[in-house]
């Protein structure tokens, strides 16, 4: 099988296909379609071309899908010894990540304020993961939450951001895991005269919304 990746630099486009194809570095060959250098207004980019017998690949698939059948029953039986039980399913696999998804009568209560048992079973799930070998990250959701939550986020970022803008200032935002930051960093990042920057400590911090001008 051949497939091709491009990164800013060859490590990077390397690693992308490392985390794609699960597998170790020494078990593909590589060779460089295309290379530009950076310039004024462009960045540089490495394009890369991977080599991997199928065979190579369907070994390590089967590895996989048993890891990540392991992780599942793992949270199904703490979600008995919870006193919630719940099915689990695989909802997708891409770019190193594998996403769960949690049905259960009693989704509201796994679900938490915010999101909050959601992610405490996400860490759980990711550190026996680990335990086990295995390098995907695991997303946790149940009743679709995590992209109900996302947009709501976005959109509330992008109204305090318009009203920054017009009013000057700052505004300081709910408090947010990592991902959900990270999310609001780059959506108004592209917001012309907008800053973000994290505060607090912890796990769940805040992000302060400020205007910098044109």
């Amino acid at each position: 099988m051949i497939k091709e990746y491009e990164g800013k630099t060859e490590k990077e486009a390397i690693d992308r296909a490392v985390s794609d194809l699960s597998i170790d570095r020494e078990e593909f060959d590589v060779e460089i379609v295309e290379s530009t250098r950076k310039g004024i207004f462009k960045k540089g980019t490495v394009r890369i071309r991977v080599h991997v017998s199928d065979e190579d690949l369907q070994e390590t698939e089967t590895t996989f899908t048993e890891k990540e059948s392991m992780v599942v029953r793992y949270l199904e039986e703490l979600l008995s010894k919870m006193g919630y039980p719940g099915k689990v399913e695989t909802l997708y696999k891409e770019n190193g990540k594998i996403g769960l998804g949690i049905t259960s009568p009693h989704s509201s209560i796994l679900i938490g304020k915010k999101g909050k048992n959601l992610d405490a079973l996400q860490l759980l799930a990711n550190v026996y993961a680990g335990k086990i070998g295995s390098e995907k990250r695991f997303i946790v959701d149940a009743e679709n939450y995590r992209v109900r939550r996302e947009e709501n986020l976005v959109r509330m970022a992008e109204k305090v951001a318009e009203q920054v803008r017009k009013n000057g200032g700052s505004r300081l935002l709910e408090p947010m895991n990592p991902f959900e930051r990270r999310l609001i960093h780059t959506t108004l990042g592209a917001m012309e005269g907008i800053e973000t920057k994290s505060e607090g400590e912890g796990l769940y911090k805040q992000i302060r919304v400020l205007y910098r001008g044109n």
